[in-house]
């Protein structure tokens, strides 16, 4: 879970003036968290409470009204009886890393993905983008190796992850859809040699970076077991206590 925080962070100013290389500084001054590590936190707090994922989304969400969340979203929270939008966007694949972590067999991290995504993002790409991001973790946590996450995701989502980094680089542009950010972000880490080269992948394909980099930074994570000392530092230094503190409960609890 702090992988995918640190993915949004360092992806975080690259989202309005996108690069096209892996040769940049982790770390830029003006790096933040933004609306992808509070709503990662608030699922997180959701699993750790029993609260339903709406309420956790809720509440932390409205703490943070200026982290940077889509429009319509932003009604969603201001709402006080949110409702469903029919959103395929990317928001719900890059909260959802911490049901990756937390469930332990196949169904329940579906089942799960499946609530966290359907409070906002209920349409079929939304679900599907939350699941597969889910389930890529639940899988490298368990020891998959990348050629099995390849086929199973490939197969149970219908997304093409035969591509490579560098094929989608060129051509590849801001995208907030589910299904123009997941399985590139999942290609990301299958290309990678590192967690911290997973990131320098996402982020280097010049799209929604911090979205990308939160998905690839939590499957990596997983995989690789090994969050380099610094990026945690880092991390641990931007979030606000509050956040912190719930993520670092989760930590312990879940993945440490």
């Amino acid at each position: 879970m702090i992988g995918a925080i640190a993915g949004d962070i360092i992806g975080s100013v690259y989202e309005s003036s996108p690069i096209k290389t892996k040769d940049f500084p982790l770390f830029d001054p003006y790096c933040c968290f933004t609306d992808d590590s509070v709503l990662t936190v608030a699922i997180a707090d959701a699993i750790l409470t029993g609260n339903f994922y709406e309420e956790s989304v809720h509440e932390i969400g409205r703490q943070y009204p200026d982290a940077g969340y889509g429009g319509s979203f932003i009604e969603w929270l201001k709402s006080d009886y949110p409702e469903p939008y029919n959103s395929w966007g990317n928001g719900s694949a890059m909260r959802v890393s911490p049901v990756g972590f937390a469930f332990n067999s196949e169904d329940e991290v579906l089942s799960e993905a499946k609530k966290t995504a359907i409070i906002s993002h209920n349409h079929p790409e939304g679900i599907k983008g939350a699941q597969a991001t889910a389930l890529a973790i639940f899988l490298a946590r368990n020891g998959k190796s990348k050629e099995d996450i390849r086929k199973q995701i490939g197969q149970k989502f219908g997304y093409d992850l035969h591509r490579t980094v560098e094929n989608i680089r060129p051509t590849y542009s801001f995208d907030i859809s589910c299904q123009g950010t997941v399985p590139e972000a999942i290609i990301s880490f299958l290309d990678s040699t590192s967690y911290e080269d997973a990131l320098r992948n996402a982020i280097s394909l010049g799209g929604d970076s911090d979205t990308l980099a939160c998905i690839t930074g939590g499957i990596a994570e997983a995989f690789y077991q090994d969050i380099p000392y610094d990026i945690q530092t880092k991390v641990r230094e931007l979030l606000t206590p509050d956040l912190l503190g719930i993520a670092e409960r989760f930590c312990k609890k879940y993945i440490q």
